[in-house]
């Protein structure tokens, strides 16, 4: 007996078809254990009673709001028995299992070396279901989709396991949006979606697979022995990116924007972005390790540029319609490092859907652009980066309307089978995760790969998201092609060896349905090699080697006609707007106080620290007419909560830039908390300032230290690219640095990484210890963005000197002056007889010169007239003739010390000291002040940091030993 109140409506009125036989089936568990049912089942049954065991009439309209749920919900005849409903909710979940789980028994592996899945959750009889009791059904009310011609359940079922377990099989119930999930199972299940090819596609596509696989065999033949990372196997990523170009350049893009690893890639730069096939005969002639010719690198190593091998090299191609150009297709340049490239082309599409030419935030169009990534198996799954990566796929700062993601799957890392290098079932099923839907296709059904590529140009230009086409194939060759894969793979390569490659399948199919004849076939094949023959006898025939680049000159040069000064009275207006707020504006009352003092920091005998002088430098590079875009994990309100370039109203929590309201500006201000990442946020703003090199972009580390993480991009972008692809690039680079005493992971931004990386004049690297040097220098960049001699500035950031007295500068050091390289502690003009004093001079960087500097100040002048100091603020290139000027000024000279923070080993001191040694006047010692070699970067105890640095200042001004002295930890 139920308890309940008589007047309430009972809930199982509610209840109708599939829903009231579950809630039947439910009660008889009850029945048996109540244990066995769910607590909220369980107290409707304590609370309700017995469902009714029969429906009612009709159901009303709105019992259900999903659709295949309505759909079963209708009585058939009548009321429906309890077993039928069983049956009909059986039916039901067998049917939504197909959808789930029927990938796994797709035909999508083209060898049949996959191993058997588990497929029992797709057969009628794991649910208890007969053949009978399927055509006992009608197919509409298992299947809310069932075409018309269907008849009943059974033909349904066999549909949908035609429909998903084919040559593409569908990954999409993984989709949280119920509008995206719905839309792709309609275009999955449709039968329309897409359209077939007509003949003349057909005839098309073939042709397209014969030059794919002659061109691979040509270069097979001629150049025997030599690496070039073969596509074949995956001979339909050539088609599937030609569909894409096609597909959304029709829709509007201007710009598509692709990145890749070295497998496939002269294919693909042959065939998709055009490069002709001399060029790259010619790449193979001059090939490195074709004995007595020289490589690319020799015949460039004194100039600066020393090329790069021809399948890491990038190209464009202007997709045409008639004199009009339709969209631009762009490849990245790069390295070896599988997948580190993906943030950079993410940072390419964003910065060419962006309009940065008014204030504010920059006005994007995120169909302008399209990116494209193409993976190996093993290392989308592998290779942390690309989760990086696709976590931009939502994220407001870095967002692009979604990446059109295709793994070209050969089976194998390297020499590493599936098995051994992931855990999960798919390559794929890492972007489950993101929310993006996944397509695997047979790399050798060549229309089928082709839907996919429909459907997801169709999805992303619907929805702005991403799509992930998994081409499964597999690689006809080992890792190169000097590689014999028979010692790790022996099964899979006698298979292999037998296998008919995808244009023999295709051709056997288009003459089986009459679409081609054998003449046609073999008119096709003459074509391809004719045009590769006479490529390769016209390289043969033209002289030449790889360009070189002109000398690199000794110092980064700046147009003379460039001032990094602002007049005064410029500042002070534009200081005066950044402090206005919106009237409906709450702001916090602490920060309110603090950013107001602001207001005076130009009057004489005032100050403007470090962070103000940085606000300064952006209103007026804005005011120039220069875009910015900053990021970093903490950027908006900086590590040190001394930026605040962000304000958040502290009632509603609405976010406002004052440098969006400047009345000055005349070009966009972007600013964005970037997610936990160091690798991929960097890559994404090199791309972006490589795309949009008018733009000043400016990465932040959260401390220094984290850089390490990024180092690829460092190592392999920011430093080389430059010489290996002239690619040019002026991002900012800040690293908070500096020894407080808080440990090993937030003292040090390893510098002497970035020193051992300075060659060919490839960035800036300095260490400042003036709010004014910061100001001017970041201007200088600016100035710089968009000529051919710009490069990136990494900067060794401050923490405590931020609010450091002695790191503030006066206003008019803003608007007088430039940076300068070395910053004298001393009076330049001191007579003859004060210079003859100077026995010692200090040289050094960064916050330790300003430790210096204190502990100097609180003695006599007098006690100190035997020394003299000046600051490094910058490091490479080094200013030399600023130097050997200062010490050229001390004829007494006996000894030149170089001081730092960091341990022996780190720091800067390895790159000073034979530069100093050869600046250093015959008999004058260059000697090393700072912490021993050591093997982490810092003491980790705060008492042992400061005898430390105790020590080192100590011995800096007494003129002892260091050695002697220093407190080793």
């Amino acid at each position: 007996m139920s308890i309940h109140d008589e007047r309430t409506p009972s809930p199982w009125k509610s209840y109708f078809g599939p829903n009231l036989g579950y809630v039947q089936e439910q009660y008889e568990l009850y029945l048996s254990d109540p244990d066995t049912v769910e607590p909220s089942v369980r107290d409707m049954f304590v609370q309700w009673g017995a469902p009714p065991t029969v429906a009612p009439s009709a159901p009303p309209a709105a019992a259900s709001s999903d659709a295949s749920a309505a759909s079963i919900a209708a009585p058939i005849g009548g009321p429906m028995d309890i077993h039928k409903m069983r049956k009909v909710v059986a039916a039901h979940q067998l049917m939504l299992n197909i959808r789930r789980y029927g990938h796994l028994a797709a035909d999508i592996d083209p060898m049949g070396i996959s191993s058997p899945a588990d497929t029992a959750l797709l057969e009628p009889e794991t649910f208890g279901l007969t053949r009978e009791d399927l055509e006992a059904l009608p197919a509409s009310l298992i299947w809310d989709n069932a075409p018309e011609e269907l008849a009943s359940g059974w033909d349904a079922i066999v549909r949908l396991k035609e429909i998903y377990a084919r040559s593409a099989a569908y990954e999409f119930t993984h989709i949280h949006d119920e509008n995206e999930r719905k839309w792709l199972i309609k275009q999955a299940e449709s039968g329309s979606f897409p359209a077939p090819l007509t003949s003349r596609e057909k005839e098309d596509l073939l042709e397209r697979l014969m030059q794919v696989e002659m061109f691979e065999s040509f270069l097979h033949r001629t150049f025997v022995g030599q690496k070039r990372f073969s596509i074949e196997g995956v001979d339909m990523l050539v088609p599937v990116l030609d569909e894409i170009v096609r597909a959304v350049a029709h829709d509007g893009a201007e710009h598509i924007l692709m990145g890749m690893a070295h497998r496939g890639r002269l294919n693909v730069l042959t065939h998709v972005l055009g490069k002709p096939y001399d060029k790259i005969f010619a790449e193979f002639h001059h090939s490195p390790n074709k004995e007595l010719i020289p490589s690319e690198g020799s015949m460039g190593i004194n100039y600066g540029w020393t090329g790069d091998v021809k399948y890491h090299l990038g190209a464009d191609r202007a997709v045409r319609e008639g004199e009009t150009v339709r969209a631009m297709v762009s490849l990245a340049n790069n390295p070896s490092h599988l997948e580190f490239v993906n943030p950079v082309v993410e940072g390419f599409t964003r910065a060419a859907q962006e309009e940065r030419g008014q204030k504010g935030f920059p006005k994007q169009d995120q169909h302008s652009a399209v990116t494209v990534c193409i993976h190996g198996d093993a290392a989308f799954i592998g290779e942390g980066i690309v989760a990086e990566t696709l976590n931009f796929n939502n994220l407001e700062g870095y967002r692009n309307g979604g990446t059109l993601h295709i793994i070209a799957n050969n089976r194998l890392g390297f020499t590493t089978n599936s098995v051994d290098s992931r855990s999960t079932h798919y390559a794929s099923d890492l972007a489950k995760g993101f929310d993006i839907p996944i397509v695997h296709v047979n790399a050798d059904d060549p229309e089928a790969c082709l839907a996919a590529v429909r459907l997801a140009c169709e999805y992303r230009l619907r929805f702005n998201k991403g799509f992930v086409i998994d081409l499964v194939g597999y690689r006809r060759y080992g890792h190169n092609e000097m590689d014999d894969p028979e010692v790790t793979q022996p099964i899979m390569y006698a298979k292999i060896r037998k296998h008919p490659t995808v244009s023999k399948l295709y051709e056997k199919q288009l003459l089986g349905e009459k679409v081609v004849s054998e003449d046609k076939v073999n008119e096709l094949r003459s074509k391809t090699a004719s045009t590769l023959q006479t490529a390769y006898e016209s390289m043969k025939t033209v002289e030449g080697s790889p360009q070189r680049q002109e000398p690199v000159e000794s110092g980064i040069i700046v147009p003379e006609d460039v001032k990094t000064a602002v007049p005064l009275e410029e500042l002070r207006e534009i200081n005066l707007e950044l402090l206005n707020r919106p009237e409906e504006f709450t702001e916090y009352g602490k920060l309110q106080r603090i950013l107001q003092r602001r207001a005076t920091a130009l009057n004489d005998g005032e100050k403007v620290d470090w962070a103000h002088a940085e606000t300064l430098a952006f209103a007026t590079i804005l005011a120039d007419g220069t875009p910015i875009r900053m990021s970093g994990q903490d950027s908006e309100r900086g590590t040190f909560a001394h930026r605040h370039i962000m304000l958040n109203d502290n009632a509603t929590g609405q976010k406002f830039s004052p440098l969006h309201m400047l009345p000055q500006a005349k070009a966009s201000f972007a600013v964005h908390n970037s997610p936990l990442s160091e690798t991929a946020v960097l890559g994404f703003e090199y791309g972006y300032n490589v795309f949009a090199p008018e733009t000043f972009v400016i990465w932040e580390a959260q401390y220094g230290d984290f850089a390490n993480v990024a180092q690829v991009i460092f190592d392999q972008f920011i430093s080389a690219g430059r010489a290996k692809w002239s690619q040019k690039s002026g991002i900012v680079i800040l690293l908070p640095h500096g020894y407080e005493g808080q440990g090993p992971e937030h003292s040090s931004a390893r510098l002497e990484r970035f020193l051992q990386l300075s060659a060919d004049n490839n960035w800036t690297v300095a260490n400042l210890t003036s709010s004014a040097q910061y100001f001017h220098l970041l201007r200088k960049q600016a100035a710089m963005l968009g000529g051919d001699n710009v490069r990136p500035l990494v900067l060794m950031a401050p923490k405590s000197l931020i609010r450091n007295p002695r790191v503030a500068s006066h206003g008019v050091e803003f608007s007088e002056g430039s940076f300068k390289p070395v910053l004298p502690k001393f009076d330049l003009t001191e007579s003859k007889a004060n210079r003859d004093k100077v026995k010692r001079l200090i040289l050094g960087t960064g916050k330790v010169t300003v430790d210096l500097e204190e502990a100097m100040s609180s003695g006599e002048a007098s006690e100190h007239d035997w020394l003299r100091v000046a600051r490094v603020e910058q490091l490479y290139p080094l200013p030399k003739a600023e130097i050997e000027r200062i010490v050229k000024l001390f004829p007494k000279l006996e000894e030149i010390v170089w001081i730092q923070e960091e341990p022996k080993n780190m720091g800067s001191w390895f790159y000073m000291e034979p530069r100093l040694r050869a600046i250093a006047p015959k008999g004058v010692k260059v000697s090393y002040i700072g912490r021993p070699d050591r093997s982490s970067t810092a003491s980790g105890h705060q008492e042992v940091h400061a005898a430390e640095q105790h020590t080192i200042i100590s011995s800096a001004l007494n003129g002892q030993p260091f050695e002697s002295s220093l407190v080793r930890g």
